[in-house]
């Protein structure tokens, strides 16, 4: 088993984006502007990304026996994605179908057959250790929490992106070294409502290197365990913001493993997610590294305004 740079533990999705002139109210009928299926999935999408700039990288995932699943493992092979894929007969592959409105925000319906989650057996241990850094979204909870505690008994760091409280998600975040969660992760687990007091106490309470929460067009807060460190959004027009987390994520790894200081992991995080939501997809905006920087060096941010609830609010 080779060893890569990044190794991605978790989900894959078939998109199906419907553009739409505006979000349809309860009961109404609305003709739909456009349809483009293309691969997703919080995971892939970051290891796709990270592959794109030149890391090499290795995905573990579950597939059905479907059209979709060839899609998928075609795409891992077009990018040169080293993809150890496990395919369960008689099951469909999992979909989204993405509402994207005319401002670009979008709004996810997911299906995902009970048979396509990772357990704890299907994983090899030279798939995850074999590596410098894990990456992880939770959805199939004990399957990454065994995956992590094997990456942090061999050194490799942990990165994890998490948007819900799953079953079990503590015994995984003991093992965390970089956690990126959305706005309301934090308030979820702690029930504190003020956000940078939620990152605290999580990152003393799982001793995690960093923890932080993105907040969309209003940038990222960071708390490396000294003190917060705030990012602003970079100023682009929307199309599409499906797939931004998953870039922002991307950025920060790649990043990690130039060994950037965290101010500039952090803006360059934002503006590969900007570059995405230039675009449409999961994946329809990434770019060469160069363009990154060069959107980073000409595009105006954000500025700072106001603080709710502890955390900087850019307009």
């Amino acid at each position: 088993m080779s060893k890569v740079d990044l190794v991605g533990v978790g989900l894959n999705a078939t998109d199906t984006l419907i553009r739409l002139a505006e979000f349809p109210e309860c009961g109404s009928k609305l003709e739909y502007e456009s349809e483009v299926v293309a691969p997703g999935g919080q995971v892939a999408s970051t290891v796709v990304a990270c592959q794109t700039w030149g890391v090499s990288t290795r995905y573990v995932g579950k597939l059905g026996d479907d059209s979709a699943a060839a899609m998928h493992a075609s795409e891992f092979q077009r990018t040169g994605v080293e993809a150890q894929l496990l395919y369960v007969p008689g099951a469909a592959s999992s979909k989204s179908l993405i509402l994207v409105d005319r401002r670009g925000e979008r709004t996810v319906l997911c299906r995902r057959d009970e048979r396509l989650r990772l357990q704890p057996e299907d994983l090899e241990r030279a798939w995850i250790t074999n590596a410098r850094v894990l990456h992880v979204d939770g959805h199939d909870t004990a399957a990454a929490t065994v995956a992590a505690r094997w990456a942090r008994e061999s050194g490799v760091l942990v990165s994890a992106d998490l948007d819900e409280t799953y079953p079990g998600v503590e015994a995984l975040m003991e093992n965390v070294d970089y956690l990126i969660v959305n706005k309301e992760f934090p308030h979820k687990l702690t029930g504190e409502s003020d956000l940078k007091t939620a990152l605290r106490q999580i990152q003393k309470q799982y001793r995690c290197s960093l923890t932080a929460a993105t907040l969309g067009p209003d940038g990222v807060v960071a708390w490396d365990g000294e003190r917060f460190h705030h990012a602003a959004a970079y100023q682009v027009p929307v199309v599409d913001t499906t797939g931004a987390g998953d870039t922002f994520r991307a950025g920060f790894i790649y990043g990690l493993l130039q060994g950037w200081p965290l101010e500039r992991q952090l803006a360059f995080s934002c503006a590969a997610g900007a570059m995405n939501c230039m675009n449409e997809g999961a994946r329809g905006g990434l770019r060469p590294v160069a363009e990154i920087e060069a959107l980073m060096a000409a595009t105006p941010r954000y500025e700072t305004v106001e603080v709710v609830a502890g955390v900087a609010i850019y307009r």
